[in-house]
Order: C-alpha cells, then sequence, then structure tokens
C-alpha cells in the first residue's frame, strides 16, 4: 500500500484501565484521580445489576442511580438525566452498559459540561469517541465534541459474559462497521489504518468464538480489545455513508442499533468499495478473503445475525422516504451520494441477499 505522507492524527485525552473485573476494583480509583467525589451512576434497564455493583463500589463516591438510558437517545431523556444530575449535585457520571448508556452519559456531559467515566458492557465502541447522538422529533442528530469524550474508560471483559449470543454477535459487527468506514473516510492516516486492521481482526477471530463458547473469557477480552480499537478509529475519523444511513433507520424507523449496523454493512461497503480500493486491502488482509463485503455477510449471517432489514421492522414504503433523508444530508463518503445509490443500497439491505461486490473473477483468492 502506498503510504500516505499528509495525514493529521489527533491524540485525545483518555485513560484507559483493561483487566478483569476492573469494573469494581477500578472504577472507585479512576474517580478518585479525576478529583470526583459525587458521581451519578447511569445505565439501561438491563444493565442495572452491574450498575448498582459498580455504584455500590464507589461508596459514599456515589451520588445515586439512574437506569433509565435507551437505545439512540431520546431527547426527553437527556432532559431527565440532566435534572437528575443537577438534583444529586454530582461532580460526573459514571456510564455502566452499551451504547445507550454510554450515550446518555454523554447527553449529560454535554449538558452539563461534567466529566465522564465509561464502563462499556457491549462492543458498541462509543466510549472511544467524541461523538454525541439525541433523537428528537423522529430525527437523531449527532455531532462531535471534546466535552463527551469520556475521561477514564475501563473495560472489564467479565462485564461481557453476560450478553447473549446475538447480541455479541451483533455489537461485534457493528464494531467493524467503525473500522470499515474509516478506511476511507477522508481523515484517515496510517495510524487509523493499523488501528481498523487489528481491530478488524481480532473481532472476526473473536466472533466465531464466542458463538461457540460465550464463557470464553479470553475470546470476551480479544473482542473487546477489538471494539476499543475500532471504536478509536471511529473516534479519529469522519463518518460516511454506512453510518448516515443507520442513523436515519434507527432515530427516524426505530429500528434497532446494532443490528441495523450488521445488517446495512456488507451492502454499504459494496457500494463504495470502487471508490475504495485501499481500504480494501487493507480489510482483505484483515479478513483473510478478497470478496469483503461478502464475507462480512457470511461471517454475520453464519453466527445468527438477522440478514434483512424487513426483519427489523422495515416497510418496503419506507425505501425512498429513507434514502431521501439520507441524501439530503452532505457528509463525506468516497463515492458520491445520490438518492437513487443510496436506494439501492437499502433495496439490496431490505431484501437481506448476498452483498453485490461486482465481478467475482477473481474467486475467493487469497490477498497476497
Amino acid at each position: 500500500m502506498t503510504f500516505r505522507d499528509e495525514f493529521s492524527y489527533e491524540t485525545r485525552p483518555v485513560r484507559v484501565v483493561f483487566r478483569p473485573g476492573a469494573a469494581v476494583t477500578a472504577t472507585p480509583g479512576e474517580a478518585a484521580r479525576l478529583g470526583l467525589r459525587r458521581l451519578l451512576v447511569v445505565s439501561g434497564s438491563r444493565g442495572e445489576q452491574m450498575a448498582r455493583a459498580v455504584a455500590d463500589a464507589l461508596g459514599d463516591s456515589c451520588a445515586g442511580l439512574h437506569a433509565e438510558a435507551r437505545m439512540h437517545v431520546p431527547v426527553e431523556d437527556a432532559d431527565r438525566a440532566v435534572v437528575a444530575v443537577r438534583a444529586a449535585r454530582a461532580d460526573g457520571c459514571v456510564a455502566v452498559g452499551g451504547g445507550s448508556a454510554i450515550g446518555l452519559g454523554k447527553a449529560i456531559a454535554l449538558r452539563t459540561g461534567l466529566p465522564l467515566i465509561a464502563v462499556p458492557s457491549t462492543y458498541s465502541g462509543s466510549e472511544m469517541t467524541p461523538v454525541w447522538g439525541l433523537t428528537e422529533h423522529g430525527t437523531k442528530r449527532t455531532g462531535r465534541d471534546p466535552v463527551v469524550q469520556p475521561r477514564s474508560v475501563v473495560y472489564d471483559p467479565r462485564l461481557t459474559l453476560s450478553l447473549p449470543v446475538p447480541l455479541t454477535v451483533t455489537s461485534g459487527i457493528n464494531a467493524l462497521a467503525h473500522a470499515v468506514e474509516a478506511l476511507y473516510a477522508p481523515d484517515a492516516s496510517p495510524l487509523v489504518s493499523v488501528m481498523a486492521e487489528e481491530g478488524v481482526r481480532a473481532m472476526a477471530e473473536a466472533l466465531p468464538r464466542l458463538a461457540g463458547d460465550p464463557a470464553d473469557l479470553d475470546a470476551r477480552s480479544r473482542a473487546l480489545y477489538a471494539a476499543w480499537l475500532c471504536g478509536a478509529c471511529l473516534g479519529a475519523t469522519t463518518m460516511g455513508l454506512h453510518h448516515k444511513l443507520c442513523h436515519v433507520l434507527g432515530g427516524t424507523y426505530g429500528l434497532p442499533h446494532a443490528e441495523t449496523h450488521t445488517v446495512v454493512l456488507p451492502h454499504a461497503l459494496a457500494h463504495n468499495a470502487p471508490a475504495a480500493p485501499q481500504a480494501l486491502t487493507v480489510l482483505r488482509r484483515a479478513l483473510g478473503t478478497y470478496d469483503v463485503p461478502r464475507a462480512l455477510w457470511d461471517l454475520a449471517g453464519g453466527l445468527g445475525a438477522p440478514r434483512s432489514l424487513a426483519e427489523l421492522g422495515l416497510k418496503e414504503a419506507d425505501l425512498t422516504p429513507a434514502a431521501a433523508r439520507a441524501a439530503g444530508e452532505p457528509y463525506a463518503n468516497p463515492r458520491e451520494v445520490t438518492e437513487e445509490g443510496v436506494r439501492g443500497v437499502l433495496l439490496a439491505a431490505f431484501e437481506g441477499g448476498p452483498p453485490d461486490s461486482g465481478s467475482r473473477t477473481e474467486g475467493d483468492r487469497k490477498p497476497s
């Protein structure tokens, strides 16, 4: 691959602690290091039990538990969380859980400027980005602000042991989407390419192991490590067609986050592939296959993940307005974004068949 000798890369101020058991053994120390004495712990209802364990570990430094995080962070949820923070007189937040909990923590940080500690329990990667999202009146708005970047991230592979296999798979593919799209972003760099390649390889190796044995702590650790790398790729680059499509499908049509990323990824990549040859070269090395979109489709479907937007509840009548909405917002993408092109991607994802990767004259040739 030709070395890219003109690029920018910003290292963001975040401290990472990675070890089994760290959620309860390391989080109090991270809070003390940041000088925080009254922390509101936020989570979703599904993760309330593990959030309560973290709250108990914080002891007198815990100012309360707010277990109301929901997918896509509805703005009314953010409003209630800010009220809870102020009522508790909190000087910081600890978000325990997946992307919904960390997203709510980010919304609090955005509104109040309070520092955030993230304790992720899925592979969403949100903890490694300055990206926030809020959904209001059926529209999901996203933005970037350094104030929402967690100051400390505590990775505890044991927290992911209870993640059901279906969510393990879709959460892992969601992480892959971050790395894939970062590779063809306009602000990609050699550092991003290295992290993306390692993240994709590690996740693709871990997921089949976890489908066979969900209690494999080594595989859980490898998947969490991969999610860290993939999330860091997303945090350092600009999102393109894939993420914009998923934001529309989630914010406007209420489709589940990780599952939507899983279904859309092979088709969005197949669409962009002709304009992103260097990204394909990296992904071919990471996955050991020539037809990367098909390999991603096979990986997800072979592990039982949904393959079509129809399975997730999207209606065929939604395709045209969804395409118009996704194509109507300006954003960087290696291939020109047109309403017709976006509708083609959506239709392919709606039907759920193998992605159209163009000519397959190379067959399944391994990359050199």
